[in-house]
């Protein structure tokens, strides 16, 4: 073979080989992407803790729950009516304002407009059925001291009385973090907001939860004055509203929640902040445009 042909031909096999390399490369890449775990999707929930466990409800859940405190803080109940409250309509509704149910049962709490509960339309009322509920605990002497069973029994006269118990735990977590006893307790895993918020509208929903707050919408933020327990529970409502109002962030005495501070598959919840000005409650929506 001449020495033309041998380069040629060993120009060819160098190519040859460049070649099958270059594929097992991209072989290997294509390999490694499609093997490659998907990212973690967040589990989309809100937890609040008691003790040494933390208990979870799903952001719809959690802002019904938020709802029940609320309403329970501006009639000045004690913690505890709270606490039966929630459990009561965990076990009812699953927290949820449901139009069916045994019988004629409707709502959060299942009361039936044929046994004097109000009519059908203002059952479904989250609002009329919370105030319906407390009205009827706060008849019942001594409740503050009962058990949880034997407070929703005298209210509901359930058939199954002895189940309200078995969610005592998740309640009394969810009633201490939204009347605020608890504080940077009840934390949120959730998506991007799919739309802007609105301040104004997100500053009347915080006056007309809690009688006595003064929020003062802004450009993309809400201010509420408060300290103390008070400013806790204005800004456990908030991260427990986040799913719906478009808050991006909520920041209160000298901590921060955050809405996309998240760690695999969940928020890392309440983190110090540098400023530690305890006087007013800032939300944080997702801005215009």
């Amino acid at each position: 073979m001449s020495r033309r042909k041998k380069l040629h031909a060993g120009l060819i096999w160098l190519f040859s080989m460049l070649f099958v390399v270059v594929l097992i490369v991209a072989a290997g890449f294509w390999a490694v992407n499609l093997f490659k775990p998907p990212p973690v999707k967040p589990i989309l929930a809100c937890t609040a803790p008691l003790q040494d466990n933390q208990y979870s409800l799903a952001p719809d859940q959690a802002q019904n729950a938020a709802l029940i405190a609320a309403i329970g803080i501006r009639r000045g109940l004690p913690p505890r009516a709270v606490t039966i409250a929630l459990a009561v309509a965990m076990q009812e509704s699953k927290l949820r304002n449901i139009n069916y149910g045994d019988l004629d049962s409707l709502g959060l709490f299942q009361q039936r407009p044929s046994q004097e509960w109000g009519t059908a339309e203002q059952i479904m009322d989250p609002n009329y059925s919370t105030n319906a509920f407390y009205d009827v605990l706060l008849t019942v002497p001594g409740y503050q001291q009962m058990t949880i069973t034997a407070a929703g029994q005298a209210v509901q006269r359930s058939a199954f009385p002895e189940a309200y118990g078995q969610h005592e735990s998740m309640a009394r977590a969810f009633a201490s973090a939204l009347t605020g006893n608890s504080s940077a307790a009840l934390s949120c895993t959730l998506d991007s907001p799919q739309a802007p918020g609105d301040p104004t509208a997100v500053a009347k929903k915080v006056q007309a939860a809690f009688a006595t707050a003064t929020a003062k919408p802004q450009a993309s933020t809400v201010r509420v004055s408060a300290t103390g327990v008070a400013g806790w529970s204005y800004a456990q409502w908030a991260v427990a509203n986040a799913s719906t109002l478009g808050i991006t962030q909520v920041s209160f005495a000298g901590h921060s929640w955050q809405r996309n501070n998240n760690d695999g598959s969940s928020n890392k919840g309440w983190q110090p902040l540098e400023s530690a000005s305890g006087q007013e409650v800032v939300i944080a929506l997702q801005p215009k445009g």
